[in-house]
This record gives structure tokens, C-alpha cells and sequence, in this order.
């Protein structure tokens, strides 16, 4: 014999489980339909990971609209991260090939000012890596410091240079 309380809280609280069985053939359909097949099994996946915290703190009102938020903000953030990749290589391929161009009498004094303009350690960095030819281990050795730290100069040279040739 039934209590009815089942029938007096049709809208308990869910599990995880219990959200996971009745959405997850629904948010993995708009997950596809949204942002294609490729990405959508693994936004799923991360998408009920971050997920569990809100449920397990307390019963999470709106799930559906909750799961396609975070999906939302993860593919926003993977986008901003391909982003940064994508300009940071074509900042890096700019550079490459400026130092592999023939050079012009008026490249060679803009890039004698660049270098100049470069801030002591950077500059230390950037020329021996760039005009000596040294690896990050070599130039390291040769200034003291750490094959890290080498790559940080190298990498905030690089960024110094693209931005004044931006201008």
C-alpha cells in the first residue's frame, strides 16, 4: 500500500544518476546538433564531471540549462585556447621568417632598432639564439641561467618584436 507521498512530490530531487539516466541521450543530441559529433562526446563527459559538485551540494533546479552552460563555457574556452595557439605559431612563423628574408639596408637598421629596443636580458637572449645560432641548453649555460628561463626571454623577445612591428 502506497503512502502517497510519491504522488505528492512527483519533482523530488534527482541523483546524479538519476539526472544523468533521463538527460543524457537529450544533451548529447544537442550537443551534436550544436557543436558536431566530434566534440560532443567529450563536452558531454566533461560537461556531467563539473556537473556533479552543483548536484552534490544541493538539488540543481534547471539541469538541462545548467549542462548546456557548461558545455558553452568549455567550448569557449577551448576556442580561446586554439586562439592563443593559432597566434602565438603565426607570431612565431613572423618571426622565423623575418630573420630568414634577404634583408634590405632599411630592414637591416629596423631590425638593429628592434633588437636595441629589447630590454637588456632579452636582448642577451634573442642574440644568441637568433644572430649566434646557440640552443636554449647553450645560451643557459652561457648566461647563467636556467634552459626555462631561457625560453620565457625568448618567448617575451618574440612578443616585444611582433608588437613594435605592429605599430
Amino acid at each position: 500500500m502506497s503512502d502517497g507521498l510519491d504522488e505528492l512530490q512527483p519533482d523530488a530531487p534527482l541523483s546524479l544518476e538519476g539526472l544523468y539516466g533521463r538527460y543524457a541521450q537529450w544533451f548529447r543530441a544537442r550537443l551534436i546538433r550544436r557543436y558536431g559529433a566530434q566534440d560532443a562526446e567529450d563536452l558531454a563527459q566533461e560537461a556531467w564531471l563539473r556537473m556533479a559538485p552543483y548536484q552534490a551540494k544541493q538539488a540543481v533546479r534547471h539541469p538541462q540549462a545548467l549542462l548546456l552552460r557548461i558545455a558553452a563555457n568549455l567550448m569557449a574556452d577551448r576556442y580561446a585556447g586554439r586562439f592563443r595557439r593559432d597566434r602565438h605559431a603565426r607570431e612565431v612563423s613572423d618571426m622565423d621568417g623575418f630573420a630568414q628574408e634577404p634583408a634590405s639596408q632599411i630592414d637591416v637598421v629596423l631590425t638593429r632598432q628592434l633588437v636595441l629596443g629589447l630590454p637588456q636580458p632579452l636582448r642577451d637572449v634573442f642574440v644568441l639564439s637568433r644572430v649566434s645560432g646557440l640552443s636554449n641548453n647553450q645560451i643557459a649555460e652561457q648566461l647563467g641561467i636556467s634552459p626555462k628561463t631561457v625560453e620565457k626571454r625568448m618567448t617575451k623577445a618574440k612578443a616585444h618584436c611582433a608588437a613594435q612591428l605592429r605599430l
